[in-house]
C-alpha cells in the first residue's frame, strides 16, 4: 500500500518563494492530497492533516537542544519541509514549579507551562500562527486573516506585520477591549461582527471561498493546528525527556489539547519521551462546555450551544475538534470539568498569589478546573499536573478587577502608612 506522502494529488504549482510544504491527508477516510489552503475533505468532509513521510530522519535529543529555543528545533514533527522564512522565534516559554499551587490544589507536584508569555503576543496562538504564516508562504497566499476570539487576532495581525503582509482580522462586536488594542495597533483591517464566534466563523469561511485569502484557522486549519504540538515538545523537554503525568488544558476549538496529546504520542514513537501517556484533562467555562458535555455525555457527536461566559477567548459554542478531543481525553485515562465564572476569577487571583502568573480568563479555568478535578477525585494527591497558561491577564482585566479589593488612596504622610500597617496587624 502506498503511503499518504506518494500518492497525493498533484495540485497546479503556486506562485511561491516561501517553504515547501508536507502533504495533506483526511483524518477519517484517509485520502490523500496535495499542499493546498484546504482544510475539508472533498471525499467524505473529514479534516484534513498533515501526512508526514515516515521514513524521514528524526533528530537526536542532543540535536533538538543544539539547535535556537522556538518551535522550530522540533521541525522534523511540524509541516514546513524547509526552512521557515517568518515567524523563526516564536516558542519556548517556561515550565514553571509551583509549589504553592501544588499544595493550594491539593497535589504531589504542581508545573505551569506559561505561555502568557510567548513571543510575540503573549499568548499560545503565536505557535501556531507561525506554522500557518509559513504554510501561506509556501502556497503563495498574499494575504491573510482569521477569525478570532481575541488572542488569535493578536497574533495574525502581529506575526503578518512582521512578515509585511496584508491582513482581515474579524471578531465578535464585543471583544475585551485589550484584545480590540492588541489587535488595532498592527494595522491591518479589522472587522467587529454582530454575533458569537461561531457567526464570526461562518462569515470568514465564505471570505475563504471567495477572496482565496489564507485564514489561518479556517482553509489553513490543518497546517495551524501542528503548531499547538510544541507545547507538548517543550514540557517533555523541560522535564528532562520525560512524559508529565498529567497536563489540564483548555478547550475552545478543541485542538490544543488534541494536539498536545499527539505531540507526547510523537515523542513517544520516536523514542525520545520516557515514561506512560501522560492523562489529559479539559477545561471550559460553564456558560460553554460543549466538549466537557460530550466527555460526560458519551457517544461522539457535539451538541452546539450558545456561548454565555466572560472566557470569551475559549467561547466556542460549536468546537470543530470537539469530538477529537473527547476521544483524546477518554483514551488517556483522563477526565473534563466545567467552572462558573466565579471560580475562574478565583483561579486567575489563585494562580497570581501562588506563581506570579497574571492570566486571562482561559487559564482561569484551567486553574479552577484542576481545583474541581482533584474535588471530584479524578486528580489525586499523587499526581504530577502540569496546567497549560495560554493567555496574559492583561488582555482580560475587565474579568477579574471587581474581585479585587480597592487601593487606598492617602496623603503623603508617614502616620497614615503607619496606620495601614497597624489595621493589617
Amino acid at each position: 500500500m502506498s503511503s499518504p506522502v506518494a500518492a497525493a494529488r498533484t495540485a497546479p504549482a503556486a506562485v511561491s518563494n516561501g517553504p515547501r510544504l508536507t502533504p495533506l491527508a483526511c483524518r477519517l477516510c484517509g485520502a490523500p492530497h496535495a499542499p493546498a489552503p484546504l482544510a475539508t475533505c472533498p471525499e467524505c468532509l473529514g479534516p484534513l492533516e498533515p501526512a508526514y513521510d515516515a521514513a524521514r530522519r528524526l533528530p537526536t535529543r542532543a540535536e533538538i537542544e543544539a539547535r535556537p529555543r522556538s518551535i522550530w528545533r522540533y521541525r522534523e514533527w511540524l509541516p514546513i519541509l524547509d526552512a521557515p522564512v517568518v515567524s523563526t522565534d516564536t516558542g519556548f516559554t517556561p515550565l514553571l514549579e509551583a509549589p504553592a499551587l501544588a499544595r493550594a490544589l491539593g497535589v504531589r507536584r504542581a508545573l505551569v507551562k506559561n505561555d502568557a508569555v510567548c513571543h510575540p503576543t503573549l499568548s499560545f496562538k503565536d505557535r501556531v500562527v507561525a506554522v500557518a504564516l509559513n504554510a501561506a508562504a509556501g502556497l503563495g497566499l498574499e494575504t491573510v486573516g482569521c477569525a478570532s476570539t481575541g488572542n488569535l487576532a493578536n497574533s495574525v495581525a502581529a506575526q503578518a506585520a512582521r512578515a509585511g503582509l496584508p491582513a482581515w482580522i474579524f471578531v465578535p462586536e464585543d471583544l475585551e477591549i485589550g484584545k480590540i488594542v492588541g489587535t488595532a495597533v498592527y494595522g491591518p483591517r479589522l472587522v467587529r461582527v454582530r454575533g458569537n464566534y461561531d457567526d464570526v466563523n461562518r462569515l470568514c469561511a465564505q471570505v475563504a471561498d471567495r477572496f482565496g485569502w489564507g485564514l489561518v484557522n479556517l482553509n489553513l486549519r490543518g497546517y495551524y493546528g501542528e503548531g499547538s504540538k510544541t507545547v507538548a515538545f517543550e514540557i517533555v523537554e523541560q522535564l528532562g525527556w520525560r512524559l508529565p503525568q498529567a497536563v489540564v488544558a483548555p478547550m475552545a476549538g478543541g485542538s490544543l489539547l488534541t494536539k498536545i496529546d499527539k505531540g507526547f504520542a510523537e515523542l513517544a514513537k520516536a523514542g525520545l519521551a520516557d515514561g506512560p501517556r501522560p492523562r489529559v484533562y479539559g477545561a471550559q467555562a460553564e456558560g460553554c462546555a460543549p466538549i466537557v458535555n460530550l466527555v460526560h455525555r458519551g457517544g461522539d457527536r457535539i451538541e452546539p450551544v450558545v456561548p454565555r461566559t466572560i472566557a470569551r477567548s475559549i467561547a466556542i459554542g460549536n468546537p470543530a475538534d470537539g469530538r477529537f478531543a473527547a476521544e483524546a481525553i477518554r483514551s488517556s485515562g483522563g477526565a473534563a470539568a466545567a467552572v462558573s465564572d466565579a471560580e475562574l476569577v478565583e483561579g486567575i487571583t489563585l494562580l497570581a498569589a501562588t506563581t506570579g502568573v497574571f492570566t486571562e480568563t482561559a487559564g482561569g479555568v484551567t486553574v479552577a478546573a484542576a481545583r474541581k478535578l482533584v474535588r471530584e477525585g479524578q486528580l489525586g494527591p499523587d499526581d504530577e499536573v502540569v496546567l497549560c497558561i495560554t493567555g496574559n491577564g492583561l488582555k482580560t482585566i475587565e474579568a477579574v478587577q471587581p474581585a479585587l479589593a480597592p487601593a487606598p488612596i492617602i496623603d503623603p504622610k508617614l502616620r497614615e502608612v503607619a496606620a495601614l500597617a497597624q489595621a493589617v496587624h
